[in-house]
């Protein structure tokens, strides 16, 4: 079933559909970084193109105005919930299943689809995983935020029931995209993904599936995961300069080999 947002899992844990968020009081037609409340942390978006972090460790948190803001809808802190704005296509590829690529040019920082589907509780998603068979595709995403104090935030999507063409998008060692949590209405993220660099027409769109970006060093912690699940990782297909062989694998949701 087609959706272009996300939607409230089986488990009904969180509606990602309900609006939490108080909205901006600005009346002007574009909010101000530090005057407008939503743009607390810095301004977000630049003609579209999402800021970069200048190299910090850290991601800076996205808040989006949202349906209860006094903006106006042209205000330039609207991107990701405006949707799809290019297009794209479905595709077979020769090893990889279904692919999704663009029909025409991206600009580096432009947004270029939601990864949208069920919004499911840790219990559901590892009952999910763990009825999975080696045969089965995965689309389950695990996204894990760390707070300033201490504690993490999960996320998890599956759009194998429910969800938009992000489910078609294939990983890359070496990706074009890269995935941002964006909060519109409320503390749940939407999974944004948007261009890593400038995209030509007929170019396959890809992210890496384990969040690091251009294969950054893969911590110790990550290697010994890594070599756990060896049995139970697919083989990755992407053709990078850098593959690692084999696709990214949590060992958080699987039962032990």
């Amino acid at each position: 079933q087609y959706s272009p947002d996300s939607v409230a899992g089986a488990d009904g844990d969180t509606d990602p559909t309900e609006i939490t968020f108080p909205g901006c009081s600005c009346l002007t037609s574009s909010c101000v970084v530090h005057v407008c409340s939503c743009l607390c942390h810095g301004e977000n978006y630049s003609n579209l193109c999402i800021k970069p972090t200048d190299e910090e460790e850290y991601a800076r948190p996205i808040f989006e105005c949202n349906a209860m803001c006094q903006c106006g809808e042209a205000c330039q802190n609207r991107v990701v919930q405006r949707g799809l704005q290019f297009r794209l296509e479905v595709f077979k590829t020769v090893k990889k299943g279904w692919g999704l690529r663009t029909l025409e040019f991206i600009a580096k920082g432009r947004f270029v689809c939601e990864y949208a589907g069920e919004v499911l509780g840790f219990n559901e998603a590892r009952r999910r995983i763990q009825a999975q068979t080696s045969k089965d595709s995965n689309y389950i995403i695990a996204v894990r935020e760390h707070l300033h104090n201490g504690q993490i935030m999960e996320t998890f999507v599956d759009p194998t029931y429910i969800g938009n063409v992000g489910r078609f998008l294939n990983h890359s060692c070496e990706p074009n995209l890269f995935m941002v949590p964006v909060r519109v209405d409320s503390m749940v993220p939407k999974l944004a993904l948007f261009a890593a660099t400038d995209i030509s027409a007929g170019e396959e769109l890809s992210y890496d599936y384990s969040g690091r970006f251009h294969n950054l060093p893969v911590t110790n912690r990550e290697q010994k995961t890594s070599e756990e699940g060896s049995i139970l990782k697919k083989p990755c297909y992407c053709g990078s300069r850098t593959c690692t062989s084999f696709l990214p694998w949590d060992s958080s949701l699987f039962p032990p080999p």
